[in-house]
């Protein structure tokens, strides 16, 4: 047990020794370590109801847990949907944004801002992105691949679709303005800028922002109103990349 010398001046109050307020700061730096340490652990947190061989990973970031289901035979000519997760566990897959936004709003009592084909099609198109900027091409055109020599055709086609493609949808999403700034004197304007319709849909899809950060990201302020519009015309433009 510790020990410490306290001095009551002529009012009552405790006047701490040198020795006594290190130990006091020392305490309170040890509990914000502890706090800060246990906020870590907090978001590598593993649900019971998945496999115990996943491990808690704090950088993993936000999760949804989801039961695998695959079809079983049932009798000799029909199948039937089983939980076919580890161990009879359910899996945990990383949440994007469009799963943040939709816990958000089931959180607070209402639908999800987006129906599956508008959130599959962002998806599709984010995945379409990524294979292939990480396609591995060693030119930094299209045209370079096309005149260039070297390298297996069936590849070089399959990377030359996968831009066709990007370009069909982009010309979908279109070169509209999702948030405008009009009639707005640049001195009451402050930071705030247009929001193209491109733009909105590649940071969302592309960035994983939700609506509040793209707002912020460019000038406009997190209000009801102006995340309801902005959340309307997202779902507008990527019902056109459906079609």
């Amino acid at each position: 047990m510790s020990e410490h010398v306290v001095i009551a001046a002529s009012d009552g109050v405790a006047d701490l020794t040198p020795v006594a307020k290190f130990m006091a700061a020392r305490q309170l730096r040890l509990k914000a370590e502890a706090d800060r340490i246990e906020a870590v652990k907090a978001r590598g947190y593993v649900p019971e109801v998945c496999s115990d061989a996943i491990p808690e990973a704090p950088a993993r970031g936000a999760i949804r847990v989801f039961q695998p289901m695959s079809l079983f035979p049932d009798g000799e000519n029909d199948w039937k949907a089983r939980p076919s997760g580890y161990r009879g566990r359910s899996a945990m897959q990383c949440a994007d944004v469009f799963d943040v936004m939709a816990a958000k709003a089931a959180s607070n009592g209402k639908p999800a801002p987006f129906t599956r084909a508008q959130v599959a099609a962002g998806r599709y198109y984010r995945d379409l992105v990524e294979r292939h900027a990480c396609a591995g091409v060693r030119c930094s055109s299209v045209e370079a691949i096309r005149s260039g020599g070297g390298g297996s055709g069936s590849f070089i086609d399959a990377v030359l679709r996968q831009r066709e493609e990007i370009e069909r949808i982009q010309r979908r999403i279109g070169t509209g303005t999702a948030m405008a700034v009009r009639k707005i004197r640049p001195s009451k304007r402050g930071s705030r800028v247009n929001i193209t319709d491109r733009r909105l849909v590649d940071m969302v899809c592309l960035e994983d922002k939700p609506i509040s950060a793209v707002l912020r990201a460019n000038g406009w302020s997190v209000r009801g109103q102006t995340s309801g519009a902005l959340r309307q015309v997202l779902a507008e433009v990527l019902e056109r990349v459906i079609l």
